[in-house]
């Protein structure tokens, strides 16, 4: 019979060669005559961008594609696009768009098992998956737009996320014609991701086949694997041969291109050593290769969209343009947190950077554990297990340490412990920490779950940096000698005066431990390496914009404007750095008309970011009108700034085309349509109809059938609902809401939150002014509060509404009545009340600790996605116009 080893490298001989001959592989690769639709999209400024959409065949399994150009016939480089895992073609239709708009011809598809495609999931193999992507650069080649090194042979980058990562890397070994490839977020080795060091990652392995539809959706050998693995909860050697036959590892040597390797730290499933083996390999080839540590992941957190996408952007017009003056960025890049931004009181993000990548284990200190040896208990049936990451429950879990509230718990009995004496000066460790240990078990192979803690001076919280713990499986080959055990690999800022705890648990919720009772005894056998990466220089907190560095003729200009009486009226230039800030007010006064001292709006200053949903608050008279008719150009400050994107308001100013508005009251024709209301609107404009987004601003919208409808039928409700899709009309990335739920009862009140809430989610960015505390509690991520024209506080939600010992505790789905009483009976919680909509609760604590009560939940089956101290807003405003301090 032949084995999967030798199919594989039959598969290989079929594949064309770069510059060869390619004719004889289209005879498995048929297109659908007739399947073909042609879209057209532009941005504003941009060329128009048409969508071809067409099922394609290979091997008898149709292949769902979307093509994408700017039309016309010159030579251009392709590019391929991958989907995530669970996804569609339909996931990376912007950054698509995006590409040829910049010049390339992009070809993006659904996977087999799939959006529309055919086929079973074969997880990327070479004769199923990979094949697919070689044929789709056959049809490439045959375009008359894409630009050849040699007949057959098409100029093609290939990037994507996670699933589509891994692919990516994957034709890169199997195609030669494959010239360079950004991968995102994904694997090297996915028997070592699922299987880690012989311990089987349970709960993600459970997601990945669920995410894919269920076991009957893969290929009968991968579903007959899982479901043999997850029985036993060991993996077997065919299992992991089974897998790496299927990695990217597989090729390792065959990956000669260009790779920009995008790596999240908050990600449980390919943690940062996945990326770092990929990068060695690499780069032991031969080849170019950046790597970008970003601040999200499979575990949630920013996925930093636009900055990634603009330094792929940059990678492939180095080496698919040939551009030797394309920006592809540092060999190596690290987001992290960087102190707390004043105005808005959000974490800032900043960029470390270096020439080349240091590894894992670049420069490093020692720090001294004791020698003690500790004793400890793996319980019966592994339960109740510890808690680290909660895999697929999102952003808001891996999130909590930043919110002080610590999800990792480790039960008494359960682990051993090694503490270092406080930090004399703070520490930045970047990789992964190692350690000597001894260990010992009673019987069988012993499995343990090692974390690093950052733990507080005074010893009351400690933060597990993204969650992360790394397992160990020892035989009994090398027990009672030391084993070295390489830990998560992070970057996080030990601060001094704090302790770096090591901790080595016997169980872990996303992973399976053996169920058989035994006892393990642990000895410190050295101290904790922590690499520390010293050639990193981390970017200031915020760039002024003379660290640029002012050409001379910019200091004629200025010097001349300080000399005119245009001062006042002239625009400033615009400002680099604040290019993808939505807004940032400096300084901001406005006086009373007639006044010489009374001000509407006094020293105001605030930043918002992408994706927020900013409550602008305060009683009457605060300013908060007179700030937005700053802010839309409508009235003219008397001192300050407003930059939008980087760009000063003034009235007319061309960067409010990306600004849209809602002001309570808008007018309709209403014998018309609510759909004919929105393009009369959109024509007196002067803009393009192809850049007004209609269907786009609709959906978000939520009006269904009602656009067909005169207006004059509508109710306040969804005349309010049509308002705001208006002020959406062209897709603006800022859109500003006055007091939008005016009149609306509380139905209405609930859709006027869903649509702000789905239009942030786009990664857009939108200020609401409103009255109804409890709904921009509800509604918005952030928050300014003014009084009497002055700013009293700015930041998150949480931060200003959190104090007290109440806690609030979101779910994915509507919390059950007979859960809410079993909470509520729980030692040491006081009370537990159901939110408004169903999907939290809102829990007093009376002696129980946060970390007591989420691990209950976890025990409970509850579907967490959030938890963070809580007290109603309306209690914090009036403290804060009070005078006090929140």
């Amino acid at each position: 019979m032949e084995t999967p080893i030798a199919r594989t490298s039959r598969w290989r001989g079929l594949l064309p060669r770069k510059r060869g001959r390619w004719a004889a592989g289209l005879a498995a690769f048929v297109v659908l005559a007739g399947a073909g639709t042609w879209t057209a999209t532009a941005d504003d400024g941009g060329p128009a961008v048409h969508r071809q959409d067409r099922m394609m065949r290979v091997d008898g399994v149709s292949i769902d594609t979307s093509y994408f150009t700017t039309g016309g016939t010159q030579r251009r480089p392709a590019v391929l696009i991958g989907h995530g895992f669970g996804g569609s073609k339909n996931d990376v239709r912007a950054q698509a768009e995006q590409l040829a708009g910049a010049g390339y011809a992009v070809l993006t598809w659904s996977a087999r098992g799939f959006g529309k495609s055919g086929g079973e999931i074969a997880l990327n193999a070479p004769d199923r998956e990979v094949k697919d992507v070689s044929r789709l650069i056959d049809w490439l080649a045959d375009r008359p737009e894409v630009e050849l090194d040699a007949k057959g042979d098409p100029r093609v980058g290939v990037t994507g996320a996670s699933y589509g990562g891994a692919v990516s890397l994957l034709a890169a070994g199997y195609d030669k014609r494959v010239d360079a490839i950004a991968p995102q977020i994904t694997y090297w080795n996915l028997a070592d991701a699922l299987f880690p060091d012989g311990v089987f990652k349970k709960l993600w392995a459970g997601i990945f086949v669920t995410t894919g539809g269920g076991c009957q959706k893969f290929e009968k050998q991968l579903c007959d694997m899982y479901e043999r693995v997850a029985v036993s909860g060991k993996p077997d050697a065919a299992a992991r041969a089974l897998l790496t036959e299927r990695s990217p590892s597989a090729v390792a040597d065959r990956i000669k291109v260009p790779a920009l390797i995008v790596q999240g730290q908050s990600d449980s499933l390919f943690p940062l050593g996945q990326a770092d083996a990929m990068a060695e390999a690499i780069r032991g080839n031969g080849a170019p290769v950046a790597v970008d540590w970003i601040a999200g992941g499979h575990d949630g957190g920013d996925l930093e969209t636009d900055r990634v996408r603009q330094r792929i952007g940059g990678w492939f017009d180095r080496y698919l343009k040939g551009d030797k003056g394309a920006d592809t960025g540092p060999g190596f890049r690290v987001t992290r947190t960087g102190g707390i931004d004043s105005t808005d009181g959000a974490a800032l993000t900043r960029g470390a950077s270096s020439d080349t990548y240091p590894g894992l284990s670049s420069g490093g200190e020692t720090i001294d554990l004791g020698r003690r040896t500790q004793t400890f208990r793996n319980p019966a049936g592994a339960n109740p297990p510890a808690i680290s990451a909660v895999p697929g429950v999102g952003g808001g879990l891996s999130q909590l340490s930043s919110l002080g509230v610590g999800l990792s718990i480790d039960f008494p009995g359960q682990y051993a412990r090694f503490d270092s004496a406080p930090l004399d000066k703070s520490l930045h460790v970047t990789g992964s920490p190692t350690v000597r240990v001894v260990v010992d078990a009673e019987r069988g192979d012993a499995v343990l779950f090692g974390k690093v803690y950052d733990v507080s001076p005074d010893g009351k919280r400690q933060v597990l940096p993204s969650q992360l713990v790394a397992p160990f499986r020892i035989p009994q080959s090398q027990q009672g000698k030391g084993v070295q055990l390489t830990l998560p690999a992070i970057d996080h800022q030990f601060d001094a005066g704090h302790r770096l705890r090591l901790v080595l648990s016997a169980t872990d919720l996303g992973y399976a431990s053996p169920a058989e009772p035994t006892t393990y005894k642990v000895t410190a056998a050295g101290p904790l390496n922590v690499p520390t990466a010293p050639a990193l220089k981390t970017a200031a907190a915020t760039l002024p914009w003379w660290t640029w560095g002012l050409p001379a003729a910019a200091v004629v200009m200025a010097a001349l404007l300080l000399l005119t009486a245009r001062r006042r009226t002239a625009t400033p230039a615009p400002d680099p750095t604040l290019a993808g800030v939505p807004l940032q007010i400096t300084g901001l006064s406005k006086k009373y008309a007639r006044s010489a001292d009374r001000y509407a709006v006094k020293e105001l200053s605030f930043r918002v970011e992408k994706g927020q949903v900013l409550g602008l608050l305060g009683p009457n008279g605060a300013g908060k009108t007179t700030t937005l008719r700053m802010l839309m150009g409508l009235i003219t400050p008397d001192d300050g700034e407003i930059r939008v994107f980087g760009q000063a308001i003034r009235p007319g100013a061309p960067v409010l085309s990306r600004v849209g508005s809602f002001v309570e009251g808008a007018g309709f024709l209403p014998h018309l349509s609510g759909r004919a209301n929105l393009e009369l609107y959109w024509q007196a404009t002067g803009r393009p109809a192809e850049d007004a987004y209609i269907e786009e601003a609709l959906e978000i919208a939520g009006l269904g059938d009602a656009l067909a409808r005169a207006v004059r039928t509508y109710s306040q409700g969804m005349r309010q609902r049509l308002a705001i899709a208006q002020a959406m009309l062209g897709m603006p990335d800022l859109l500003i809401l006055d007091e939008p739920t005016n009149g609306l009862d509380p139905p209405q009140i609930r859709e006027m939150r869903d649509v702000m809430i789905r239009y942030a989610a786009g990664g857009r960015t939108v200020i609401v002014s409103s009255h109804l505390l409890s709904e921009v509690e509800q509604s918005c991520t952030h928050l300014v509060v003014m009084d009497r024209g002055r700013l009293v506080q700015a930041g998150p939600v949480a931060e200003i509404t959190g104090s007290g010992d109440m806690l609030l505790v979101t779910s994915a789905q509507d919390v059950a009545e007979p859960l809410v009483g079993k909470v509520a009976a729980l030692p040491g919680i006081g009370s537990a009340v159901r939110t408004d909509d169903g999907r939290g609760l809102l829990v007093r604590l009376d002696g129980a600790t946060s970390s007591e009560l989420i691990a209950e939940l976890v025990r409970l089956d509850m579907p967490l996605t959030g938890a963070g101290p809580h007290r109603r807003l309306e209690d914090a405003f009036l403290t804060l116009i009070s005078g006090g301090s929140a």
